[in-house]
């Protein structure tokens, strides 16, 4: 099987070597990449949001599957493209993408599902905004309606910085605050069947503790060891399987990876959001411990025949990553330093390291984004998985660049992390 992954971050890196290990996969190409994928695989100079350029790269390569990775290409129709010049594909059409395109669209199909979730007003001018701030209270929850790359959100006490965050969109949605610790579940779908995998957890805020500002992860872990008995069953049958079926009711099949992101509040499981691909960092983990070959669930995924094959199997152990970010990261970050120490961190037992927002400069591997490397530990349970993650972390040489240390830490006392 020839598959193509879409993308160029940490999250395709971790496609890329998880099909990599699958004896189904014969050839395995990138579009556009970045130096860790080209280890693996064929990168290939092509926008991957572009769908006229990625037809043109997947026909004449003849794969048998594209599988696509961030949402932005997901949101332009590549899917539609590729389905339409006969490509199987796994990742939604832009109908049912706007799961995650728009959080008004998002909000709208929960209400239909019956689908548990936060309440929230969809407001486009200042006075709707005042009114829904009011109403909820703090800490204030404000969300772009469109894609973000992960940093639509503003979670804040301050209702100042509440109404300066709305100002800056044409429409927010406002929620009520969900308390309780926050949970990822990825269930793959073929538009009518529905398949979990195991729940993971990430970390937003930028800094230990849950201190600074919301980013797009940096760093998660998987097993979850605090976790309720059941849960992946409770979500899959009263979030994703209704979510899945409305979308098909409407018209506009959900054929890829549903992410949802849950809180699990004294008053039961809620929907904070959901994504229309494999979440990142939280693929990074869920991959690893994944033991089914990933090809031939996503192909049958594509094929509309996720129901004739065996539920996935999981690993033993657990696996930890933790987002090396560039100076200044979230805000601004710098590009351009040089990354050293990648050979040494992958020496320690246990450990690996994802590429994200690198590329090469005059020989070098340097920044090129502001999560520059996803390290990951893993080991016979979260303490060894942490300890293999660290002391990777601590062999990279990376000028001015944070992380958090906080990663999985409660965890591995099997205490429940929240932020």
């Amino acid at each position: 099987m020839k598959v193509l992954v879409l993308g160029g971050g940490g999250r395709e890196h971790a496609l890329a070597r998880a099909l990599s290990r699958d004896p189904g996969v014969s050839e395995l190409h990138v579009a556009s990449g970045n130096p860790g994928t080209a280890a693996l695989a064929h990168n290939h100079d092509v926008p991957p949001a572009d769908p006229e350029a990625v037809v043109g790269l997947a026909r004449p390569l003849a794969v048998d599957l594209v599988v696509v990775g961030p949402e932005a290409p997901l949101v332009a129709g590549v899917g539609d493209a590729l389905r339409a010049a006969g490509v199987p594909c796994f990742g939604p059409d832009a109908a049912a993408a706007r799961i995650e395109g728009s959080k008004a669209f998002a909000k709208d199909v929960m209400t239909a599902a019956g689908v548990p979730t936060a309440a929230a007003r969809v407001c486009v001018t200042a006075a709707e905004v005042d009114a829904a701030l009011a109403e909820f209270g703090p800490p204030y929850v404000v969300k772009e309606d469109g894609l973000a790359a992960g940093k639509g959100v503003v979670v804040t006490e301050d209702l100042a910085a509440a109404r300066a965050h709305a100002a800056g969109s044409e429409r927010v949605v406002i929620e009520e605050f969900l308390d309780g610790p926050e949970v990822s579940v990825f269930a793959l779908s073929d538009g009518r069947a529905v398949v979990p995998l195991s729940p993971a957890q990430d970390f937003k805020r930028a800094y230990d503790g849950g201190a600074g500002p919301n980013t797009g992860g940096m760093g998660a872990y998987t097993p979850l060891p605090w976790a309720p008995p059941g849960l992946v069953d409770e979500v899959t049958a009263t979030v994703v399987r209704p979510t899945v079926e409305e979308l098909a009711r409407r018209g506009t099949p959900y054929v890829g990876v549903l992410y949802a992101g849950l809180a699990l509040t004294s008053r039961g499981v809620r929907v904070v959001e959901f994504n229309a691909r494999f979440g990142d960092p939280e693929a990074q983990v869920v991959l690893d411990r994944l033991e089914t070959p990933l090809g031939g669930l996503l192909l049958a995924a594509a094929r509309g025949r996720l129901g004739d094959v065996p539920p996935p199997v999981g690993r033993p152990g657990a696996a930890v990553t933790v987002v090396m970010a560039a100076e200044n990261y979230p805000d601004t970050p710098v590009t351009g330093d040089a990354i050293e120490g990648i050979e040494a961190a992958e020496s320690v037992p246990g450990a690996y390291v994802l590429q994200a927002g690198t590329r090469i400069d005059g020989g070098r591997l340097v920044t090129s984004g502001g999560r520059v490397l996803n390290v990951v530990g893993t080991g016979a349970d979260l303490e060894a998985a942490r300890a293999a993650a660290y002391a990777a972390v601590a062999r990279i040489r990376l000028r001015g660049a944070h992380h958090r240390s906080d990663i999985a830490a409660l965890a591995a006392s099997a205490e429940v992390a929240s932020e």
